[in-house]
């Protein structure tokens, strides 16, 4: 079993890595089960955060309004997890193959985020073949684990670390336990928004009489195209 990495966890806009943003991260650091050290915080998304992820999450905009943005905190994040393994429930999907928002905010900060991770999801699929689900919510119900404020960032980050505890107490020579899986995502940087698209944006939305949904200055290049494209359409 490995006993050292970070249990991370975080709350988004949405699951497309092109639009939509992380609002909340929460970190804590495990040496040999004990937690050593802990890092949570809302983060400004820089948009409007819809009212199904206000369901399930409980954060709205007034939350998160005068938070950090993920460019503030990216170098925290880098630091806390430094060479460490990253803990995670289908944490392939989240830092992989999915949305990996902290490799692309890294990448357009100018650090290296690449990791190694542990999937307490790809654990429970190999370990638990006759429980119907493998949401971290149902298998923390599963076991009886305290899970706190369920899809809230930091709480999720421990609900993984404890559910890692009870599968190794399942198997413990399971083979899983002690490999490590490689995140091996490549981030591409984005380029900002030109000042020509900036111009162009703000001229557009006064002329349809819109309200800017994200920080024009914050956007990215491609981003801006796309809602540039999207207001000349409609």
């Amino acid at each position: 079993m490995i006993n050292t990495f970070v249990a991370l966890d975080i709350e988004t806009t949405g699951l497309n890595p092109a639009e939509d943003k992380i609002i909340e991260i929460g970190m804590a650091k495990i040496s040999d089960g004990e937690i050593v050290d802990s890092y949570s915080t809302l983060v400004n998304p820089g948009i409007k955060i819809s009212e199904r992820i206000t369901m399930i999450t409980g954060i709205t905009d007034d939350m998160v309004e005068g938070k950090p943005a993920i460019t503030e905190i990216i170098s925290d994040i880098v630091d806390f997890t430094k060479d460490m393994p990253i803990l995670g429930h289908n944490v392939i999907f989240d830092y992989s193959k999915g949305y990996p928002m902290p490799q692309k905010a890294a990448v357009n900060s100018g650090f290296d985020f690449k990791k190694s991770g542990i999937d307490t999801l790809k654990l429970s699929r190999r370990l638990l073949p006759e429980v119907p689900h493998k949401t971290l919510e149902y298998l923390c119900g599963y076991f009886g684990i305290d899970a706190g404020n369920s899809h809230r960032a930091y709480d999720d980050a421990l609900s993984a670390m404890k559910l890692y505890e009870k599968l190794h107490q399942i198997k413990p020579d399971d083979i899983g336990f002690d490999e490590l899986i490689e995140l091996n995502y490549s981030a591409k940087k984005d380029s900002p928004i030109t000042a020509a698209q900036r111009k162009y944006l703000i001229a557009l939305t006064e002329k349809h009489g819109l309200e800017p949904v994200e920080d024009i200055d914050a956007l990215t290049k491609s981003r801006a195209s796309k809602l540039i494209d999207n207001i000349i359409s409609n």
